[in-house]
């Protein structure tokens, strides 16, 4: 039979092994202080742990503004099950203050900013525009108007002063470190270059009009994908423009019978993370407000502020690492990632803390069953990543990941906490076999988007063009992968 999942990977400190009793413990990775204690004190240790770690990350965006709101939204995305029941409400209100620390701006502070930009009245632009905000962005709000042709669209607008605060908060980033660095030990220099040329570029609206477009370009035509065109010629650096897309949103989706849910979670996966391996790009930034239902049945997806484009190069080194890691080939894995700079101290790093490094955030997808994801699964794997206080993985925590592949890391990580949320259940390893081994589908809405591929094929990448991917990877290694073999 096919592998279970072994909670020690998936949810140290959660109450995943109550989920999943029937899994596989590796005993031999429980955490060395905690051997031979009652299952009390090592709950209690782990609580105490957990708490440490909240509280941590907590503070540190308390300090800041336009960053606290991108941060803290984040955080929602994987839910609180990382934290003892008992503290929960108290931390989702704290969490709530962040992600709701927008300010409170009249709508003729927000109309100045628009005719600011456009350096005309309001009316001269839009033929009816509603004064009351249909959702809140992360450094800004959303109004929806209608133009002077008649076309129903979506208006981003900036907050007043919002781009000093968040430039402000980059600058402040330094001086945080340590508190960061001790909650989240992947946080180094090159992290925070990254974090900051990403977050300046998301406070340019037409930098994401233009990327926005190109998406749904991109995706025009998809059987099941909706992007929004946004409409850069009405677009400015505070205020972007787009098509107005009606529909359902995350919240009402998560009240769905089973069999949607797994359909949208699947739909989800296949945006946030097989773009990657399909088209060399992907959204840095799957949250559950950036997610709707359609009315015809179509996912959408919006906002592209934090949006990356990989070199296929790379990209298909995920690909063999995760191939690898798939395959048990624990070795292998090392040497790809000594060779590419992750690990910069190898006599440090054995083979199988690479692999069960690599297996503690990724096996979910790497597992050939049908998997229900929770979000105890989804933090539980977050916080075996971050809490500087498990002994497992230390040395791989102090490891160099280069910037590019953090963020597709933490890009997988906010996916799988959408999952979470939905409760979605797909065989995923099935799925990203598609990608990861160039296999063909085997699912519905993987049959549908080849379909689609094979009708609407990619142009060749240019220098001036948007990447589009080449093909997903090549065919499959000569080992089957550890998720296939059968005991």
């Amino acid at each position: 039979m096919a592998k279970q999942v072994p909670t020690s990977r998936l949810a140290r400190g959660t109450k995943l092994g109550a989920v999943a009793a029937s899994s596989v413990f590796r005993t031999q990775r429980t955490r060395l202080s905690m051997r031979g204690r009652s299952e009390a004190v090592r709950a209690k240790m782990a609580e105490e742990s957990m708490i440490r770690t909240t509280e941590q990350v907590v503070m540190v965006l308390g300090t800041m503004k336009g960053v606290a709101m991108k941060l803290g939204q984040m955080m929602s995305v994987l839910d609180l099950d990382l934290v003892p029941e008992n503290h929960r409400e108290r931390f989702q209100k704290r969490l709530a203050v962040l992600r709701n620390a927008a300010p409170t701006v009249s709508f003729d502070a927000m109309r100045q900013v628009i005719e600011e930009d456009f350096g005309q009245p309001l009316t001269a632009i839009f033929a009816e525009f509603e004064p009351e905000p249909i959702a809140a962005a992360s450094i800004g709000q959303v109004y929806r108007a209608t133009l002077h042709d008649g076309r129903v669209v979506a208006v981003k607008v900036q907050y007043p002063g919002i781009d000093a605060a968040v430039r402000a908060d980059l600058k402040n980033l330094n001086m945080f470190r340590k508190v960061l660095t001790s909650a989240m030990p992947w946080v180094t220099p090159a992290v925070l270059d990254e974090l900051r040329l990403n977050m300046e570029g998301e406070l340019d609206y037409r930098t994401e009009a233009v990327t926005q477009l190109q998406i749904a370009e991109l995706y025009a035509g998809h059987p099941f994908i909706a992007v929004p065109r946004s409409l850069p010629e009405l677009s400015t650096t505070r205020v972007l423009v787009s098509e107005y897309l009606p529909g359902k949103g995350f919240e009402e989706l998560r009240q769905f019978p089973e069999a949607e849910r797994n359909r949208i979670g699947e739909i989800i996966y296949r945006f946030y993370v097989g773009s990657l391996f399909s088209f060399n790009e992907f959204c840095g930034d799957p949250h559950p407000g950036n997610v709707l239902l359609a009315d015809d049945g179509r996912v959408g997806f919006l906002d592209f502020g934090l949006f990356n484009r990989m070199d296929p190069e790379h990209v298909r080194f995920e690909t063999i690492c995760l191939r690898a890691a798939a395959e048990d080939r624990a070795e292998d894995l090392r040497d790809l990632m000594i060779q590419r700079g992750v690990i910069d101290s190898p006599e440090e790093i054995g083979a199988e803390e690479c692999l069960e490094y690599v297996l503690a955030a990724s096996e979910w997808c790497l597992v050939d069953e049908d998997l229900t994801i929770t979000p105890e699964l989804a933090s539980g794997a977050f916080l075996l990543a971050v809490d500087p206080r498990a002994s497992e993985f230390a040395g791989m925590k102090q490891q160099n990941l280069p910037p590019e592949h953090l963020f597709s890391r933490r890009a997988d990580f906010l996916t799988f906490g959408m999952l979470g949320q939905l409760n979605a259940t797909a065989n995923w390893h099935r799925v990203a076999r598609e990608w990861l081994y160039d296999e063909p589908p085997v699912t519905e809405l993987g049959k549908a988007h080849q379909q689609w591929l094979a009708e609407n094929p990619p142009p060749a990448p240019t220098k001036t063009a948007r990447p589009r991917a080449a093909a997903a990877s090549k065919k499959a290694a000569a080992k089957k992968p550890r998720a296939a073999r059968k005991a």
